[in-house]
């Protein structure tokens, strides 16, 4: 008598995946749930998105330090930032504005992949145009390339009371991301939503000059816009929380330069980078 035990059939293996299925979507309406509750006790804010970076942020290194299998993390992390993306809307609905003059296609990429099709999507064709909407609005989102600019932008958010730089997407960067264009993400700041592991500050610098680039590029990552016919320049840099911006201020004025004025306009959690097989961890 054999005691080998018979195979799984098909069907047995189809009814698990139905029934996981099941779970799956119970779960999340345990999750819609929650989020209902969790409207009722924060009263909806007066000012600011209900987009919470850090905690956003913390999400997506969690789930890709543990994840494994043959699942691409490609799926999983979009699963993840439309489920995140859709019940932040049901808790107080908001659009995003995006900047397409960085490219359309893939900033329409970036819009879906980090916000789904739930939450409305809205075209402006530069930069200023998306921060003034943002400003406008009561909780809105604007999506801008953290990478490229013809415009300071940036000078935008200097004032008090002015939207912020409030997070860098993608959260996860890693060299074959579906949606690996920088983008900075700018909102109306409520109490708590603004992160600074990554300080954004605006300089308008005067004097400006290849000595002074070349003093500034081993400290900070640069966003820039330079007049060489006058030597004066605005740009959007990143500094250490601490005494990064110091550090900034000092490397440029001994290289020559003279920083007219600077403003915190924003910051963002820390770049968290998956590593290619063979290499070193983020």
């Amino acid at each position: 008598m054999s005691d080998t035990p018979n195979p799984v059939s098909l069907q047995d293996l189809r009814r698990e995946i139905d029934a996981i299925d099941e779970q799956v979507h119970t779960l999340l309406m345990r999750r819609g749930d929650i989020i209902d509750r969790l409207i009722r006790v924060k009263q909806t804010q007066e000012v600011g998105s209900a987009f919470r970076p850090a905690r956003e942020a913390d999400m997506m290194r969690r789930l890709v330090s543990r994840h494994h299998g043959i699942l691409p993390l490609d799926t999983v992390e979009s699963i993840w930032r439309v489920i995140i993306s859709t019940f932040t809307y049901v808790q107080a609905p908001f659009s995003v504005h995006a900047d397409l003059s960085s490219g359309e296609n893939t900033m329409r990429d970036s819009a879906r992949f980090h916000f789904g099709f739930t939450v409305p999507f809205v075209a402006h064709f530069n930069a200023g145009a998306a921060v003034e909407a943002v400003a406008q609005s009561r909780g809105d989102l604007a999506l801008v390339s953290a990478t490229a600019s013809q415009t300071p932008w940036w000078s935008a958010l200097e004032q008090p009371g002015a939207p912020k730089i409030i997070a860098r997407l993608p959260f996860v960067e890693r060299a074959d991301h579906p949606a690996a264009m920088p983008v900075f993400v700018i909102s109306r700041v409520a109490t708590g939503a603004l992160v600074t592991e990554v300080e954004t500050w605006s300089l308008h610098i005067s004097g400006w000059s290849p000595v002074a680039a070349r003093a500034l590029s081993p400290i900070s990552d640069v966003l820039a816009v330079a007049d060489a016919s006058s030597g004066t320049a605005a740009f959007l840099v990143s500094a250490a929380p601490s005494d990064g911006i110091e550090k900034i201020i000092s490397a440029l004025t001994d290289a020559g330069a003279s920083v007219r004025a600077s403003a915190l306009v924003g910051g963002h959690a820390t770049r968290y980078r998956v590593p290619t097989p063979g290499t070193a961890g983020p």
